[in-house]
């Protein structure tokens, strides 16, 4: 297996396929992987032969979030290091979603926290039937703030008020029938829904489709500052220092009931 934890491959006809890939653990995200996939994206933008860019996770789920060894070493780690590492994941989703490329996310399985971020940020999302969401990170005593703004615009702000705040899991025809998932397909057979798909993409202008997802952003005022980014990357650290952050994740490693559930 690649040691790359984020693989590119370009298939020489306008598409560029991202995968997440540490299947190990469920691709979930450490420093390595939010860095690189970052990197990544800033050179497909850059690259004029990409004219569509597909997103996935390698093994047996799309992502469930983050990587939970890493989470334990921010525990640990100084106030500053904490709100840097903050500023990766937000920086990750942040330039997913500006991607002037038309993107799609392939979810199969596992797609939990970070992961609906990921779809979220993405213009086209297609899931197959075992795909399950949830936005958990308040069931750690943490905020979900660096992936907020993706999905508020996916599901609306309706939506997003019950599931950010109950994480409650939702199969795929619910997160259909939300708006974060576009198309449902059967289980394996994410290549060959995605395929037309890819063909409507090929078939319109790269300056008009760049623009018109330019514009799209613009009216909708959904475009996120700098600002806004520290700000969010700030509530996530926050979060994850507080006695909240510290209890509720310790409850997640040691399984058990956090002291603020009452049954």
């Amino acid at each position: 297996m690649s040691e790359e934890v984020v693989l590119k491959e370009n298939n020489g006809n306008g598409v560029a396929t991202v995968t997440l890939n540490r299947p190990e653990i469920f691709n979930g995200y450490n420093e390595a992987l939010l860095t690189r996939l970052a990197e990544i994206v800033a050179e497909i933008d850059a690259d004029d032969t990409v004219r569509g860019v597909v997103l996935r996770g390698a093994g047996k789920h799309f992502s469930a979030g983050a990587d939970v060894n890493w989470f334990k070493e921010l525990a640990a780690a100084p106030k500053e290091e904490q709100v840097r590492a903050a500023g990766l994941s937000t920086a990750a989703m942040r330039a997913l979603d500006a991607c002037a490329k038309p993107t799609i996310a392939l979810v199969h399985n596992a797609c939990f926290g970070g992961g609906v971020g990921y779809a979220a940020a993405c213009d086209i999302v297609i899931a197959s039937e075992d795909a399950k969401f949830a936005i958990t990170e308040v069931r750690v005593g943490i905020t979900p703030a660096p992936i907020l703004a993706q999905c508020i615009k996916a599901l609306g702000v309706r939506q997003i008020r019950r599931f950010a705040l109950t994480a409650e899991t939702f199969d795929v025809h619910r997160a259909k029938e939300l708006g974060l998932v576009h198309e449902i397909c059967p289980v394996g057979g994410l290549d060959d829904a995605v395929a037309p798909i890819l063909d409507a993409i090929m078939h319109g202008g790269p300056a008009a489709i760049r623009d018109t997802k330019a514009l799209i952003t613009e009216i909708s005022r959904t475009g996120m500052d700098d600002a806004l980014a520290e700000r969010l990357s700030g509530a996530s650290a926050a979060g994850r220092a507080s006695d909240e952050g510290k209890e509720g994740f310790g409850a997640f490693l040691e399984k058990r009931k956090p002291t603020w559930y009452y049954p």
